[in-house]
């Protein structure tokens, strides 16, 4: 069985999985959980992290132990996949290649606030790692100087990641004659690249070519059972009890 935990970055993904499980954006315990339902593989590309938890490395850890492949892109994907690739956790795409090599350091640079699942995810920010490919694009088109891209992408990092959007970044940008600024606006949302979007198609594609079992390959680390994992697991087997139960 293979896992997919995705929410915003990807909302057409039930249509694009084909036998792979889609669930919600990962959480921490989810991973662990996905190991002792039996998973495979496990794809990591949204994750909570404001108002939960966010995924434990420990838990990563633990799953690539078991022999599940562990594949990580686009959101929180890459950031644990960054953290966690020398355990061998599979990056996936270009936001993952930036934080490996540390071009890219920032956490929130693919932060999004979005609207509910039931509502499609509707985006209503813009995280900078899109804001930085689409300043790619209006370059290579001649829409901006290079100068200008880079000095937009200032000022789109500068603003909080909840309140980033190309309507704050251009009216932030007090370089841009005014003149211009319905031109460059309009050439953005025609160029606008979807970053993430691209990485994590990358990463079910290259999922949903893994075989379907666990690894047997033996490890060169050993997993580490600490008492705040024993804590998790028991904390975990007291809600799986108390769900049964209901």
């Amino acid at each position: 069985m293979k896992i997919l935990h995705v929410g915003p970055t990807l909302p057409d993904a039930d249509q694009r999985a084909g036998d792979i499980v889609v669930r919600g954006p990962a959480i921490q315990g989810d991973i662990f959980q996905a190991v002792e339902q039996g998973a495979t593989a496990i794809g990591i590309i949204d994750g909570g992290f404001e108002y939960t938890a966010p995924v434990w490395h420990k838990e990563i850890l633990y799953a690539l132990s078991a022999g599940v492949a562990v594949l990580g892109a686009a959101s929180m994907g890459a950031l644990r996949a960054a953290e966690c690739h020398q355990f061998g956790m599979l990056g996936v795409g270009k936001i993952f290649q930036e934080y490996v090599n540390g071009s890219r350091v920032d956490d929130s640079d693919v932060a999004q606030i979005h609207g509910p699942a039931d509502l499609g995810w509707v985006p209503l920010s813009e995280p900078l790692v899109n804001v930085s490919a689409t300043l790619d694009a209006l370059v290579d088109k001649q829409f901006v100087s290079t100068d200008e891209a880079g000095r937009l992408n200032a000022v789109a990092q500068a603003i909080f990641f909840k309140d980033r959007t190309w309507r704050s970044i251009i009216e932030l940008a007090g370089f841009i004659e005014e003149e211009r600024k319905p031109a460059i606006t309009i050439a953005l949302r025609t160029c606008h690249i979807n970053r993430k979007r691209a990485d994590a198609i990358e990463l079910l594609t290259v999922m949903s070519r893994l075989a379907d079992r666990r690894s047997t390959t033996k490890l060169d680390w050993q997993f580490q059972r600490t008492t705040l994992w024993n804590e998790m697991v028991k904390q975990h087997s007291e809600v799986k009890s108390s769900g049964k139960l209901s």
